[in-house]
């Protein structure tokens, strides 16, 4: 169904050959991201989220004219949204759909500072980067649009995000982080079904190739310096949901859940591929290490907490 399709592909953030299944997959990329914007993007997938948008807010007062910082803050939000419009369903922990809240409010006022800013500094000069957050902003506003089920407004703004990351590759084919992006949207569109590509032609969404998505998204993980944690993360995912590669989406998500501890739903992941692949004991001890995560939110360490046992429950009891 194309509302699936957009619900998806969507949920860029244009901000992770080969794939490793170790630690040393990060260790060979050296650091090119300013401090503080490192320590931003470690805080967000560390699930220190209220901190990551103090420094992101920090960002803001510090760089007002640069939508970077409004990037940051929309992607801490998101993952708050994630966790929290979450359900387990079909083996897997994922949001599918949720109504409109007044919070989203802020998140989309966040979206469109952004692309503004964006778009101011592209008048004054076009540079990779620009298109790149006006892509970024757009990205993340379509991510929302889609988990509310508003199928026009995110193919919208998909569509502008697309054009935008493909602008910054034509300036800067080394824009590693606009593959992101393309890689999305290249592997969800070619998983359409046969009415989904019908809509899609008459929508004017453009086509894309699985085999490029997967290729531009390795890019990503290799060499970008915002997105190699989230390539990484909705590469294990889609393999998983999509095609059905267990053990390659466990080589992908194992990295995260070792660099990054805290973080639940790296943890949740990792479970369902182990269930799906009939280790019970290693899939349980993912759920409960994501049940021993703290979040300092009440309304999402309850919401963990009933992810993990409604996946325990799917998983029944241990094999003999």
């Amino acid at each position: 169904m194309l509302h699936r399709f957009l619900a998806v592909v969507l949920c860029l953030f244009c901000f992770g050959d080969c794939v490793c299944a170790n630690q040393a997959a990060f260790a060979s990329r050296p650091p090119a991201l300013p401090e503080n914007v490192s320590a931003i993007v470690d805080d967000i997938y560390s699930w220190r989220l209220d901190q990551a948008i103090t420094e992101a807010r920090q960002m803001q007062q510090q760089s007002p004219d640069q939508p970077l910082g409004y990037l940051l803050e929309v992607e801490a939000l998101w993952w708050k949204t994630w966790c929290l419009s979450a359900e387990f369903k079909y083996g897997m922990s994922m949001p599918r759909h949720r109504e409109k809240l007044p919070a989203d409010q802020h998140y989309l006022e966040l979206t469109s500072k952004a692309y503004l800013l964006a778009e101011t500094n592209l008048q004054h000069k076009e540079t990779a980067s620009m298109h790149l957050y006006a892509g970024m902003a757009e990205a993340l506003a379509s991510r929302l649009y889609s988990l509310r089920g508003e199928n026009r407004a995110a193919a919208r703004a998909g569509v502008r995000a697309r054009e935008h990351f493909l602008r910054a590759l034509a300036l800067d084919p080394n824009a590693a982080d606009a593959a992101f992006g393309l890689g999305l949207y290249d592997y969800y569109v070619d998983t359409l079904s046969t009415m989904a590509r019908v809509l899609r032609f008459f929508m004017g969404i453009p086509g894309g190739s699985k085999a490029e998505g997967i290729r531009l998204l390795q890019t990503a993980i290799r060499e970008g310096q915002l997105t190699p944690v989230l390539a990484r993360f909705y590469l294990a995912v889609n393999l998983e949901n999509y095609d059905l590669h267990y053990e390659e989406a466990l080589t992908l998500i194992t990295p995260l859940v070792e660099r990054y501890p805290q973080n639940p739903i790296f943890h949740l992941t990792q479970g369902d591929l182990y269930a799906k692949l009939g280790r019970k004991s290693l899939a349980a001890a993912a759920y409960h290490a994501a049940a021993a995560t703290k979040d300092p939110d009440e309304d999402r360490q309850r919401k963990i907490a009933l992810l993990v046992r409604q996946s325990l429950d799917a998983l029944g009891p241990p094999a003999n």
